[in-house]
């Protein structure tokens, strides 16, 4: 039996099949089940998951509001992947294009400093999802120096 985290994002999509195809193909999470008649599936990435279920006028779907491009505005999807370089290139050779390029970036988390190398894409309804490697932990130069942050 499949193991479901305890937060699970559902993401309304307009084309369950175009959905697929980037979450699948180019991004490399799996079908853990779908009902294709209801226009759902439940995916899953080492652990990631996520569903999509595609919007239908005619069903009691929970929408609080009109939909429109981009889904999901003022929110993003952050997805640990082994590594971004396979995602990226299976993005590149499909000509399909990325909200910002990879790098390497150090976030503050307390007494240490976090390392991810990320990039940013949006799936075909506009959901802005950025895949990380993760890069390890070092000092943080802020507590090294005796200065704190209330940040």
């Amino acid at each position: 039996m499949m193991q479901r985290n305890k937060l699970v994002p559902e993401l309304m999509v307009t084309d369950l099949n175009k959905s697929l195809e980037f979450w699948v193909a180019f991004l490399g999470f799996k079908v853990a089940y779908q009902r294709l008649e209801d226009g759902f599936a439940y995916l899953d990435l080492e652990g990631a998951q996520v569903m999509l279920e595609q919007v239908d006028p005619l069903a009691n779907q929970w929408q609080t509001g009109a939909l429109e491009r981009p889904f999901g505005r003022g929110m993003n999807l952050q997805i640990d992947v082994a590594a971004v370089l396979p995602v990226i290139q299976r993005l590149g050779a499909a000509a399909y294009p990325l909200f910002k390029a990879s790098k390497d970036v150090w976030y503050r988390a307390g007494e240490v400093e976090v390392g991810q190398r990320e990039f940013l894409v949006q799936d075909p309804d506009g959901y802005l999802v950025r895949l990380v490697e993760r890069l390890g932990e070092r000092a943080n130069s802020a507590f090294q120096k005796g200065t704190t942050s209330n940040a």
